[in-house]
């Protein structure tokens, strides 16, 4: 009789606590959705992808509510790199003593070139020389010989470095030189690079390479990490050598897929704007290091190599400009008579969406080329559904048929042109770090509009027409992840 009554009582006293538990736990749940919610508005981000977060909080809170820890929150300077360390590295140790590049540009250059001055503080290189690759054996054999040349050090940043044929021979031909004694130095991305075993990078540190990851990705820091990724490219040899592009370490980018060819571009600098690759490199590398790395081995006083005259300019999240999407938007305003783009992903922000329409619509020849099928079928859709407001307003927009277009190329009016590891997408303007060379040279512009020309060859000019016979079902798949676009 006794234990009945208490279990009685138990069952009493459960069946109040359970739904006054269940209330808090459900208060508590949504108010951390509804202050998400306000820490998203009250960032001032882009109306857009505040918009976009707002949406995926209220209709999908807990996914949304992940998401957003993960991928969402804003990463600050003072997070990744203390002011006074930042103004130390950008007051860049060649600087003082290096006369400025003597240049009569036209007024567009000359606005490009002080916009980057001013939000980057890049400087202007005369005295260069720049080969092109657009196969990735070639950009191999080309990296392996100039590496076997090293003599003081190597610097090597990339997003991608796979322990696949090519990436285990690069890795031996790095060996072979640090047994040289040539210093060598490695820096990659945590998460791209997140499948790749660590014993890859271990060898490379017993074989006496300097190895870092880029902000790497653990808990409890995962969450503050995870979105801000370097995509950079970048190979530095003796101060006097540099590569950048699109081109990572890995087999695909020799080999394809079964698909298709890989189609990418990357340039050899040769001459002083090797300086702006190397103290982007040192820049990252005392990110993640906390060694202070200068000296007169790491910037050589460089006999001029050509007569090229570029800016190697860096974007990043912690800067407090978006600068190569500024210096994109500032550029196609400024075309006269053509700008030509070849990019893997395209969903642009606003400012470069509004100007390409409105160059196109005020005559200038606005062309993008993208690839058939892409590595991601979800960036694809996504990119799809911004065509047809390029189409519509002028803008010629050509499908490269034979494989996978990876090439982030661009080039203006036969004088400017532009190549590095910048998509023409949210991800690469303002969540990555990256890095592009920009060029101003007739004789470099008209090579590269060779190159878009030929690969046009090899692509479907797609009409506004054709575009609005595509499936329903696709139609609808790229207008739904278009509502994701500003955090994909």
């Amino acid at each position: 009789m006794t234990s009945d009554i208490k279990r009685s009582e138990k069952m009493d006293w459960s069946a109040f606590l359970n739904p006054i538990v269940g209330n808090i736990v459900s208060f508590i749940y949504f108010a951390i959705i509804a202050g998400t919610i306000a820490v998203v508005i009250l960032d001032n981000r882009n109306p857009v992808k505040t918009i976009a977060w707002v949406l995926v909080l209220t209709f999908l809170p807990f996914i949304g509510l992940v998401f957003y820890i993960f991928f969402g929150r804003n990463i600050h300077r003072e997070r990744v790199l203390n002011k006074k360390s930042y103004k130390r590295l950008t007051r860049k140790p060649f600087q003082e003593s290096l006369p400025q590049a003597s240049f009569n540009g036209t007024p567009g250059q000359n606005e490009l070139i002080h916009l980057f001055r001013n939000t980057n503080q890049a400087l202007l290189f005369d005295g260069n020389s720049i080969e092109t690759y657009t196969s990735g054996e070639e950009e191999v054999i080309a990296l392996i010989q100039e590496l076997y040349k090293a003599r003081n050090h190597v610097h090597l940043e990339y997003y991608i470095f796979e322990n696949d044929a090519v990436g285990r021979l690069i890795r031996d031909v790095l060996a072979d030189k640090a047994k040289e004694g040539v210093k060598i130095r490695l820096l990659y991305d945590d998460v791209g690079c997140w499948h790749v075993p660590k014993q890859f990078y271990e060898e490379m540190k017993e074989a006496g390479i300097e190895v870092r990851s880029f902000l790497k990705v653990r808990f409890p820091q995962f969450t503050s990490k995870v979105n801000y990724r370097n995509h950079r490219k970048i190979v530095v040899i003796d101060g006097e050598t540099g590569f950048t592009g699109g081109m990572n370490i890995a087999e695909r980018y020799v080999k394809g897929f079964e698909w298709g060819i890989w189609r990418d571009t990357q340039i050899k600098i040769k001459g002083k704007a090797v300086y702006g690759l190397q103290t982007t490199f040192l820049t990252d590398w005392y990110m993640m290091d906390q060694t202070l790395i200068t000296g007169s081995a790491y910037f050589p006083s460089i006999r001029p190599a050509g007569r090229i005259v570029a800016q190697i300019v860096t974007s990043e999240p912690i800067s407090p400009w978006k600068e190569i999407m500024q210096g994109l938007t500032l550029a196609i305003h400024n075309a006269k008579t053509y700008f030509y783009m070849q990019t893997p992903y395209f969903l642009p922000t606003e400012p470069i969406l509004f100007a390409m329409q409105t160059a196109a619509l005020a005559g200038v020849d606005i062309r993008l080329m993208i690839p058939q099928r892409a590595d991601s079928r979800l960036t694809h859709f996504a990119s799809c559904s911004y065509l047809n407001d390029a189409i519509k307003a002028g803008v010629k927009v050509y499908s490269y048929q034979k494989g996978f277009l990876h090439s982030k190329l661009m080039v203006s009016d036969d004088c400017l042109s532009t190549v590095g590891s910048t998509n023409m997408d949210f991800r690469s303007f303002e969540h990555n770090f990256e890095v592009n060379a920009f060029i101003y040279d007739k004789d470099t512009a008209m090579k590269m509009k060779d190159i878009f020309l030929q690969d046009q060859k090899n692509s479907r000019q797609i009409t506004g027409k054709q575009w609005k016979k595509r499936p329903l079902k696709q139609k609808i798949i790229e207008s739904v992840v278009r509502l994701l676009a500003p955090l994909l």
